[in-house]
Order: structure tokens, then C-alpha cells, then sequence
């Protein structure tokens, strides 16, 4: 058996990395494409290994001499490489194909350790390996039947995204045998070529040998394995986290990113806090339908953006502003609260970092073991006097809960002691009654102390449109804030959001129930995994301790199992602390099979 790889293109979407450089001379993780695969391919003791080069191509010969490869390597020019396109690369080696059974790649790609193996060792003598189709792919995608068979080839222009799910991506590594070769893909190469020039990609030559009675090649599913094509510096990023075989290092890249994991295949996202039965297809579907509009036209400014906050919630205009996200409105509040303002600590450490630390004072609830009453926040700030004071109910990230009527009484106690109250509600409709949200307009009418936050995108399950809210009684500040903020502080798609809602209310308080059950089921089955104290909690997510295991490389071992969690060991200074979000029945399985994997091998 023998390789083939096609190596001549420019790759000028990686800019100036391929400067000087052929597009697989580009490193990740200080490792060269063609470098790991050309000694993932020397294990495989093949007889041979063709290069097609072009662009740039005596430094890559150069370059590969260097790389001790023991396999024969065998390079074959294509010297008009800025004129054609890979079928005529795979023309100029042809040859080669009728002499043996041949593995053909792509020179962009990178392949998770063992994925050649499993080519070599599937019984198809040809065939083409696939992936399920996800949404950083590009390029040309298959359909096939129950018996691995390609039943049609679709461009990326003609993509159905209504059916994505029936797609499948080709890998652009492909299994050949000698006979395949000789009898039928190499004539359809050279008539194709011939018919129709050398312009074209050799992909769509496969298109045609389906069409026979007996085309001779299948598909071969990868089923989990990694990898990934790469065409731009983004996809490079990626690549360079996706895999990082530091572990730590891994961890921290993947931190840094702050969110943006849909682009990580398969990486079950724990870190981050969602609701996962909302928005209910429907409405997706109704925002899909209006994308056109949504995308190519303005939206409202403040006033009309504001009117929707205020119908949603019904609380008076004047009395409410809508932010980009909570951020952007934690931002504003913030900077118009003066004098020294009190923070309970471990909390959403935002609102801290948007104040003068000097005028901050902590109570910190470290030693009670991070529950806290509202008389021990009014005990406290009486002792430590502050003229504002931020307290987020649920808390996080213990999802320590204070119910109403005491929350009630700390508000009346800041009224009485001249204290700003900055209340934020982010994770009040995940508790398990429906009552005891303080953000209702008497409440706010009657308290001009008080702002209540809230964001719409943990609670409504929409973190990608960006929308939280604040009320308050104080007009004054409202009117500020709505003059800090942009005009457009939204976009199209979070205004639309808002304004279908009201028609999908039922929807969310089923999703609430729902959400309340799996949180109570998920508790059960965690709890039943020796080592793991869960903390109660009335919010989107659990705070747990591990009585005999390091948090932070609980965090590391579980990127094996592609989960990533929230590890509180710098945020609580104690390397046993962790924060998970609760997600639905079938992830939030997942991430306890994990745990039991991880914590029984201890």
C-alpha cells in the first residue's frame, strides 16, 4: 500500500502564513501538517509515499528531507498549480494509482492519532471517509444510505440547512484499491479532465462513479474521532486548542476564548450557564423564517426597545432599560452609584471589577461555609457601613437563595440606612416557585433604592442574542443609563426576540417546570457518586465539592471525555470547588458517566 498526497495549492486564505510557506508547512502547536502526517503515515510501513507539490514546492521537498521520514518518498511537480485545481494534481499521479492500493489525502488536514489505522483496517477495499455534517464545515457534502453507500453529492452553495442533518462532510482522506483504481477511477479521471478541464476538484469526478451500476467505493463513517480542515487563521486557533496535548494548557486556551465552543466538535459546554428547554422550536423557527429582514435592516433605537422590555415585564417604560446583555448594564449602573458599595463574596465577580476597589467592602462567606441569610447581609453592612450593595439572588456560584419576604426585608433595611440596593435576579426563574422575583412595578414604584437586573440570556436560554434588563424606581438613573448606552445597543434579532415573546410565555413556564425536574433528577444521580458534596442550589447550575479530589485536575481529566467545566480553584483559593451548569437529560447523563469514570479510577 502506498500514499498519495496533494500538496501543490497556495492557500491563500491562511494570508501570511503561506507567504513563503506551502499551506501544509503551516505549524500547530510547533508541529508542521505534513510533518505529523508523514510520520503518522511512517508507522503504517507502507510501500511508498507521493507528494504533489506546486506552490512553493523545492521548499517543502527541503523541508521534508529534513523530517527523517524512513518510507520512500516520491515527489511529483505540478509547475501551473496557480491555474489548476487538485483534480489535475491527482492527474499528474495517476500512475502511481494503477500500481497499488493507494490512501489519498488532502495536505490541509489534520488527523487525531489512529484515524489511518481505522481507514487501513475497514473491510471496504475503497472508499471515502466521512463525518457528520456540523456547522464549521465548508465545501462539498454526501448523502448515503443505510448501507454506506453515496447517494447524491451537494455544494455548499446548494446546501438544504433545514436537512443538515442528513449530510455527511468527506474527510478528504480516501482509501483506493489497485483494482478501483486501474479499471475505473483513473480512465473517469482523465476523460473527466479531459471533458472538462483541470479547473475543477476531483471530489466531483466521485460524483460521476456513483452514478454507475456498480461503482465499486462506500463510505466509511469516523464516528468520533477528531479532526479538522484547515483554511484560515480562525481554523487555525481552533486546531491549535482542539489538539493541545498539554492538558493544562488546553484548559487555559479554551478559558480564553470566553465562550464561541459551538466551533470545538462535540464539546459538551458546562462552563457557561443556558436553559436548555428554551426557546422551544417554534420560535426558532419563526426567527429563521425572518432572518432576511433581521439581518439586512436596523433595528429600533432605546425608546422602542425599552417599550418592549416594559411589555415583556410589565413594568412602566420609564422605569426599565435593556442592555446588551446584563454586562453592559452592570457597566452603567455601576458607574453611577457613588460612595463605598458592598459585595458578597464568591459572587459574579462583574460587578466588583467595575468598581473603584478602594470603595468596595466584602463580606465574605467563605468561612460559613458559603451560605448566607438576609440577616446575615444586613448583620454585616450594619457593621460595615456602604451606600450601595450588590447581592445576586440565587447566588452564584453557590446558588445560595434567600427567599422573598427576606429579601423584602433587606430592601426596606436599605431604604431605612439611605443604601442602593443593586439586586440581581439572573437565576430567579429557576427556582421552584414562580413568586419570588422582587422585579414587579409596585415593588420598583415603591423603592427607588432598589434596581433589579436580570439577564434574558441565562434565563430565556438565548445567550447568543446578548439582552438583559434593569428596573428601578430611580428615573433619574434609568434615564442616564438609556442616554450611557448606545442607541442601537441591540440588534435585530434580539429585538424580534423580544417582540414575539409574549407569545411563547406557556411555552417557558413548561420550560421552567421541566427544568426544575431535571435539576432535582440531576442532583439525585450526582449524589450518588462517592466524593461529591452538592450544595443546594435554586439556579441554572451546581456548586460541588470534592471531598478527595483535586478540582482543577477533575477539569483537565474530563477534556478527555470533550466536557468542560467551571473550576472555582482560584475563584474560592481552594482546589476543590467546581461549578456545573444543568443542561438536559441525555448531556447532564453524559457528564455523571464521566464523573463515575474519572472519580472511580481515584
Amino acid at each position: 500500500m502506498q500514499a498519495v498526497i496533494l500538496a501543490a495549492g497556495m492557500g491563500k486564505r491562511l494570508k501570511e502564513l503561506t507567504r513563503n510557506n506551502t499551506k501544509c508547512m503551516v505549524e500547530v502547536n510547533g508541529v508542521s501538517l505534513i510533518d505529523r502526517m508523514l510520520h503518522q503515515l511512517e508507522k503504517q510501513n507502507l510501500d511508498r509515499i507521493v507528494i504533489v507539490v506546486g506552490y512553493e514546492g523545492k521548499r517543502l521537498v527541503d523541508y521534508v528531507g529534513t523530517l527523517d521520514i524512513k518510507t520512500p518518498v516520491v515527489f511529483v511537480e505540478n509547475p501551473i498549480y496557480d491555474k489548476t485545481n487538485n483534480i489535475y494534481s491527482l492527474a499528474l499521479a495517476k500512475d502511481y494509482l494503477t500500481e497499488d492500493d493507494t490512501l489519498l489525502f488532502e495536505s490541509d488536514i489534520i488527523l487525531e492519532n489512529g484515524i489511518i489505522e481505522d481507514v487501513i483496517a475497514d473491510p471496504k477495499d475503497s472508499l471515502v471517509l466521512v463525518d457528520k455534517y456540523e456547522n464549521w464545515m465548508d465545501g462539498t457534502y454526501l448523502t448515503v444510505d443505510g448501507e454506506d453507500n453515496i447517494t447524491g453529492f451537494t455544494s455548499e452553495r446548494r446546501l438544504n440547512f433545514e436537512s443538515t442533518g442528513n449530510y455527511y462532510k468527506p474527510v478528504n482522506v480516501y482509501k483506493f484499491s489497485k483494482d478501483f483504481s486501474s479499471s475505473v477511477y483513473v480512465p473517469l479521471l482523465e476523460a473527466y479532465s479531459s471533458a472538462l478541464g483541470n479547473s475543477d476538484i476531483f471530489q466531483h469526478d466521485l460524483k460521476v462513479i456513483t452514478m454507475l451500476d456498480d461503482p465499486q467505493i462506500k463510505v466509511s463513517k469516523l464516528n468520533g474521532k477528531l479532526w479538522y480542515e484547515i483554511n484560515d487563521i480562525e481554523d487555525l486557533k481552533i486546531v491549535e486548542i482542539l489538539f493541545c496535548e498539554d492538558k493544562e494548557e488546553k484548559l487555559d486556551r479554551l478559558h480564553k476564548t470566553y465562550g464561541g465552543y459551538w466551533r470545538f466538535p462535540g464539546l459538551l459546554d458546562y462552563y457557561y450557564l443556558v436553559n436548555p428547554y428554551f426557546p422551544p422550536k417554534r420560535m426558532v423557527e419563526e426567527m429563521i423564517a425572518s432572518y432576511p429582514s433581521l439581518l439586512t435592516q436596523y433595528p429600533s433605537g432605546m425608546k422602542v426597545n425599552a417599550l418592549l422590555a416594559s411589555r415583556n415585564f410589565n413594568i412602566r417604560q420609564e422605569n426599565i432599560v435593556i442592555g446588551n446583555g446584563s454586562s453592559e448594564l452592570i457597566k452603567s449602573v455601576m458607574g453611577f452609584l457613588d460612595g463605598r458599595t458592598g459585595f458578597i463574596r464568591p459572587m459574579f465577580e462583574e460587578y466588583p471589577n467595575r468598581f473603584a476597589k478602594g470603595q468596595a467592602v466584602f463580606f465574605d462567606t467563605t468561612s460559613q461555609g458559603y451560605t448566607y441569610t438576609a440577616q446575615d447581609i444586613m448583620d454585616f453592612f450594619t457593621a460595615n457601613p456602604v451606600e450601595n450593595l450588590v447581592i445576586v439572588n440565587p447566588d452564584m456560584p453557590s446558588g445560595n437563595f434567600i427567599h422573598k419576604e427576606d429579601m423584602l426585608k433587606v430592601v426596606e433595611w436599605g431604604k431605612e440606612n439611605n443604601v442602593n440596593i443593586v439586586l440581581d435576579e439572573s437565576f430567579i426563574d429557576f427556582a421552584d416557585e414562580d413568586d419570588w422575583s422582587l422585579m414587579l412595578q409596585d415593588i420598583v414604584s415603591a423603592n427607588k433604592h432598589l434596581f433589579i437586573m436580570k439577564s434574558i440570556s441565562k434565563s430565556f436560554g438565548v445567550p447568543g442574542l446578548r439582552l438583559g434588563v434593569l428596573a428601578s424606581g430611580n428615573e433619574e438613573i434609568i434615564a442616564k443609563m438609556k442616554k450611557d448606552v448606545c442607541i442601537w445597543n441591540i440588534n435585530s434579532f434580539a429585538e424580534f426576540y423580544m417582540q414575539i415573546y409574549e407569545k411563547y410565555e406557556k411555552d417557558y413556564d413548561k420550560a421552567k417546570v421541566l427544568f426544575r425536574q431535571e435539576r432535582r433528577r440531576f442532583r439525585s444521580e450526582l449524589e450518588k457518586i462517592p466524593g461529591l458534596k452538592i450544595f443546594p442550589s435554586q439556579a441554572s447550575f451546581l456548586m460541588i465539592e470534592l471531598t478527595n479530589y483535586s478540582a482543577h485536575k477533575l477539569s483537565m481529566e474530563l477534556l478527555d471525555y470533550n466536557i468542560l467545566i467551571r473550576d472555582l480553584s482560584v475563584k474560592l483559593g481552594d482546589d476543590k470547588y467546581i461549578r456545573i451548569a444543568i443542561r438536559n437529560k441525555e448531556d447532564n447523563d453524559r457528564l455523571v458517566a464521566a464523573f463515575k469514570a474519572v472519580l472511580e479510577k481515584a
